[in-house]
């Protein structure tokens, strides 16, 4: 394997925030790069056809016929400018004439980015943390007027609180871990617990769930209707709850069932894991790497400009290359200029491949983009790397971390891959769409009498998809739907 199929490689796998680590880094190392500035070079998009250069691909196929083999309804965009990489084999010529000058047989270009909207480029996951939960309660703890005893306590308490918020340690094991604890006595620790209590979030330093609801309820307004007879099921009757005997709970609570479900929604309104509450991770950032729209009718398929790194050749550096000189500052430059022509093909590649997977896959499922999950077709690698011509291992590389934006949200490319199931009429249909229509059964069942894992499959063997039970109850499972006799509610 030569070292410019290993550099491809190695670029097609990198995430997009991964990709631009890597340029930044060659850009600092090669100095024939440079980035091109915003607003030169730019470029009107175009659909891929015959005007546009042929380029070299992973395995030395023509990348952009396999394109075009694809349904006209699937419009691949790119840029039309002689300055992009793909064009770089026929424009850069690989041996300079003797005693000539690197811009009298070259104009400098780039790698353009592909024509987009300049419209959420960037999409945060969750917000920017502030603070852990415990420094969230060593501040306030700071803020509390307590003596230098009953601050060691309270920061040994809360050194023994986990990420959910409930306090992990023993009273008594927490007393023998402080300096001088045969001093300090267990109520004064006790004491010390109930003023943590009494911190943000609500619940923090519980000892079980009950604890921990029963906190939450003390701080609720006084004037909230069901609030004695919430207290009072959750201290004493929080078993039951949580097997759903809701004729006891009546009977016990001298309620009807119009009344414990309004107890029952106060208590779920509450949080059983307040440190959770506490962002506590980094922010996590997605860039997609493909955008697809329905245009005219068509949908379009076009790479992220922001997912794009504009680069080209130094102008400047690349002049000072003569053919016929051997110094070693020439042979340096002669060096730079073959890694920096070989980045920038790896580059192009990587965006070609990119392109005619993601156009492979929106064809294949755009039934997903028209309807949504239920129309979703099983896919598998080998199905893509027929189409485009590549090994599947490519295709795997090409769909590992790399996202795709569509009006139904933003996707990891992988996310379109799913195994099949066979259908009566002896087709297929795709686990995604299955678990998509178990989904909607459970959404739309008498949640008094909810569906059995039996009867959903039932259910789907008489829309034609023979599915077995245990397959329904491994769907349910993965997408953390709990089973018919926790989804029973009262009303």
């Amino acid at each position: 394997m030569t070292p410019q199929l290993q550099q491809a490689i190695r670029l097609l796998q990198l995430s997009t925030l991964e990709l631009q680590t890597e340029v930044q880094q060659a850009l600092e190392s090669n100095p024939l790069l440079e980035m091109v500035e915003e607003g030169e070079n730019d470029a009107v998009g175009a659909d891929f056809g015959a005007d546009e250069p042929k380029t070299d691909s992973l395995n030395g196929e023509d990348e952009l016929a396999a394109v075009a083999g694809l349904s006209g309804e699937i419009t691949v965009v790119a840029r039309e400018d002689e300055t992009a990489a793909g064009s770089m084999s026929g424009d850069i010529p690989e041996e300079l004439p003797v005693d000539t000058n690197w811009e009298d047989v070259y104009d400098s270009g780039g790698v353009g980015a592909t024509v987009a909207e300049a419209d959420n480029r960037v999409f945060e996951l969750q917000d920017t943390p502030s603070q852990s939960l415990r420094d969230l309660l060593m501040w306030q703890m700071d803020l509390t007027p307590f003596s230098d005893t009953d601050r060691a306590i309270a920061s040994s308490i809360i050194d023994a609180i986990d990420d959910d918020g409930y306090l992990t340690a023993p009273l008594e094991e927490i007393q023998q871990g402080l300096e001088g604890g045969k001093e300090i006595g267990l109520d004064e620790v006790a004491a010390v617990l109930h003023r943590i209590q009494n911190f943000d979030p609500p619940g923090v330093a519980a000892r079980d769930l009950r604890e921990c609801l029963l906190l939450q309820l003390q701080q609720v307004p006084a004037e909230t209707p069901m609030l004695a007879e919430a207290k009072c099921l959750v201290g004493e009757h929080l078993a039951l709850l949580g097997n759903r005997e809701y004729t006891q709970l009546t009977r016990r609570l001298k309620l009807d069932e119009r009344a414990l479900q309004a107890v029952i929604e106060l208590i779920q309104s509450l949080n059983p894991r307040p440190g959770n509450s506490v962002a506590s991770s980094q922010a996590e950032y997605i860039v997609p790497d493909v955008i697809v729209r329905k245009r005219n009718g068509a949908w379009r398929v076009e790479l992220n400009e922001e997912a794009v790194p504009r680069l080209r050749i130094n102008k400047q550096y690349a002049g000072l290359i003569r053919r016929a000189d051997s110094s070693s500052d020439n042979t340096y430059l002669k060096g730079q200029l073959q890694e920096a022509r070989w980045f920038l093909k790896s580059l192009q590649s990587r965006h070609e491949t990119l392109l005619k997977v993601a156009s492979c896959i929106v064809e294949r499922q755009r039934g997903f983009l028209e309807h949504g999950e239920e129309a979703m077709k099983a896919l598998v690698l080998h199905d893509v790397a027929e189409v485009v011509g590549m090994h599947e291992s490519t295709i795997s590389r090409v769909t590992t971390k790399k996202y795709m934006w569509t009006p139904r949200g933003i996707f990891e490319l992988k996310y379109f891959f799913s195994s099949h199931v066979s259908t009566a009429a002896g087709g297929e249909c795709s686990s995604t769409a299955i678990r998509a229509f178990i989904k909607k059964l459970v959404a739309a069942e008498n949640q008094r009498k909810p569906l059995s894992d039996s009867k959903i499959a039932s259910i789907l063997c008489e829309q034609g998809i023979n599915v077995a039970r245990r397959t329904v109850a491994k769907y349910r499972e993965a997408m953390a739907i709990p089973p018919s006799n926790e989804r029973k509610k009262l009303i």
